[in-house]
């Protein structure tokens, strides 16, 4: 049996994400510990992140430990992990998804319909303030960074009417009572890779790919790959108003994608069905650049990043 060591950020979710998988490579008899590693994301907490225009924010230095071999693997959120991963890098394994979907949060609001002319709704995502901002463009979406808790306790404050995360990440944090409603994709369309977990190892590491072979869900593995297919088609990455969810049969994968503005002027959308991966996400592609889809993200890439700050 193997003694493992697993590189993590330390927020609380993404220790449980750590400490989740950690679980189940002990229940095939190895042990395990977790190295907390913070990285450039986690460095510039105070700074919105639609103006860091870094990519691999969440996982620069934890791969860096794996190169080190202060690690053997690291746990990511899916939605985190750069659309193209160095030679040296796999995705040993992807989980089962959980619920890809986005969550609405309120103190005094059920629904977004409810919310008031004006209202504060928060959030850190130019993804989820395109397409909020077609839903209802009377809204005051304000940037909110911080961990899960962190803005969950910033909406309990009262510095938000509403907030909206990733449906995945409060039930995991044991959160749920604070979800009013799961936002269906038809509205929000989730982020890619939204909901799912990674493992991540060296390439060259074989022992430990294998040992983690169990782990790898085919289904959501297929599904987050067209996500992130089209994603890098795109050329984005996960701070982006792009907005890609697959899910399969086992015949055929349906792909939904969304491209928007970030003040709700325009948004494109395309949903399309296939039992190709490749030939799927080209289609859709296609489709979307067709319609002006990097005319929109040149624009956004334009005003909205600027140069990372150093940490």
């Amino acid at each position: 049996m193997a003694n493992l060591r697993i590189g993590s950020r330390g927020s609380k979710l993404a220790l449980w994400q750590a400490n989740h998988v950690g679980g189940l490579l002990r229940e095939q008899g190895h042990s395990m510990e977790v190295e907390v590693i913070k990285t450039t994301g986690d460095k510039i907490a105070d700074v919105a992140l639609t103006k860091v225009g870094t990519k691999g924010m969440f996982t620069k230095e934890i791969e860096e430990a794996l190169v080190d071999r202060r690690v053997d693997l690291a746990v990511h959120s899916m939605k985190d992990v750069p659309t193209e991963l160095a030679p040296e890098f796999t995705l040993a394994a992807i989980l089962k998804r959980e619920d890809p979907r986005d969550a609405f949060l309120s103190i005094k609001y059920a629904t977004l319909a409810e919310l008031p002319r004006g209202a504060r709704l928060g959030t850190s995502s130019l993804r989820r303030k395109s397409q909020l901002q077609i839903l209802r463009l009377d809204l005051d979406i304000v940037p909110l960074r911080g961990n899960v808790d962190t803005r969950v306790r910033k909406l309990e404050a009262g510095e938000v009417d509403a907030i909206i995360l990733a449906a995945a990440g409060l039930t995991r944090l044991g959160l749920d009572q604070h979800i009013r409603y799961r936002m269906p994709v038809e509205f929000i369309c989730p982020a890619a890779g939204q909901g799912a977990l990674g493992v991540e190892t060296r390439s060259d590491d074989r022992e430990t790919r294998k040992l983690l072979a169990f782990l790898d869900d085919k289904p959501t593995r297929m599904a987050v790959e067209c996500e992130r297919a089209l994603l890098l088609g795109l050329g984005g990455g996960c701070q982006v108003p792009i907005g890609a969810f697959a899910e399969t049969n086992g015949r055929e994968i349906w792909l939904s994608a969304v491209v928007g503005r970030p003040d709700g002027s325009e948004a494109l959308r395309e949903k399309l069905a296939g039992d190709d991966p490749a030939k799927l996400v080209a289609q859709v592609l296609e489709r979307l650049k067709q319609r002006g889809a990097d005319k929109i993200l040149q624009d956004v890439y334009s005003r909205e990043v600027v140069p990372p700050v150093e940490a």
